[in-house]
């Protein structure tokens, strides 16, 4: 049934109660903070609101009448519960000031997110941060649940119900094995070759296999699947191991390139640059610690692995 109209204010039940415990209102005032007048003038709109007299004034000292102790009795429990609302929800606001759930792709969680939470737990170490990953499609889905409070993932969609902000820049670069043929080849590998030759991908969804996908079909070309790994870090095995070629992150490759481990192959023909992007439910404003991790990603700057290997 709705509150009808108008109804006691809890300050002043909240008044009367300490005019209950201390009998005077102006040992109320001073408790409560007020001035005696402002007071006296608070517990005359609340007997207006209620229609009864709940003090008795005519002996010069205030004294709650019947009607005044039964009210200020039957609003002690009101008066309890709201003091344990504003305590839980003072809690719970703190708690949402602290906390960040993430959801990222794989490339993100294991080669951007640890550097941007190293910043973030130094700036705010309060801050207690979860991380579930997925390919960028499950990232999505979770992100739609409102099952965190910001989302990473690569490729080039956009979607209109979620916020989308780039966050960094990627590009996929083909690698092999130091014993492949192409570890010794000079010339660039075309995307009719690479059209034409079976690679280890990616599953379908992942933001990987998406961009691979796309920038191939721009130019009227398709992929051929050798095998299809659910996991970066499979893939790269698969590849060394010398199973057959990828086209995986630069970010996720270079140390591997750098180790030896993989030798990465020039191309020519088709473009493989993509944006990595922070995407959030346009109808949830964002909590503070994720605006914190944003305004901190962006004081860095937007990080680019571009370099020599794609055209």
């Amino acid at each position: 049934m709705p509150l009808p109209e108008p109804f006691p204010d809890l300050v002043s039940l909240d008044l009367l109660q300490s005019v209950a415990l201390l009998g005077s209102i102006r040992q109320a005032a001073i408790v409560h903070g007020i001035s005696q007048p402002a007071a006296s003038t608070r517990l005359r709109k609340l007997e207006q609101v209620v229609g009864l007299e709940l003090l008795d004034r005519s002996s010069g000292r205030a004294r709650l009448t019947p009607a005044g102790g039964a009210v200020a009795q039957w609003s002690e429990r009101i008066l309890d519960d709201m003091r344990n609302l504003i305590v839980s929800t003072n809690a719970l606001k703190s708690e949402q000031r602290t906390r960040l759930r993430l959801v990222a792709s794989m490339t993100v969680a294991e080669y951007l997110i640890p550097t941007w939470l190293s910043r973030l737990r130094s700036t705010d170490p309060k801050v207690r941060v979860s991380l579930e990953m997925g390919n960028s499609e499950q990232v999505i889905h979770w992100v739609r649940q409102a099952r965190a409070d910001l989302g990473f993932v690569e490729g080039q969609a956009k979607f209109g119900d979620l916020q989308q902000r780039v966050v960094a820049r990627d590009k996929l670069v083909l690698v092999v094995g130091p014993t492949h043929p192409w570890a010794r080849r000079r010339k660039p590998v075309t995307a009719e070759e690479l059209a034409v030759t079976p690679l280890i991908l990616r599953e379908i969804g992942s933001g990987t296999r998406e961009v691979l996908e796309n920038a191939m079909r721009r130019q009227g070309l398709s992929v051929e699947s050798l095998v299809e790994l659910g996991s970066t870090t499979a893939i790269k095995s698969g590849v060394i191991d010398g199973a057959g070629p990828a086209v995986l992150s630069r970010l996720a490759t270079c140390g591997d390139v750098r180790d030896h481990r993989l030798v990465m192959v020039p191309t020519t023909g088709v473009n493989l640059s993509r944006s990595i992007c922070a995407v959030w439910l346009r109808t949830k404003p964002l909590t503070p610690a994720a605006k914190q991790l944003l305004a901190l990603i962006h004081k860095l700057g937007v990080v680019s692995s571009n370099g020599p290997g794609t055209a």
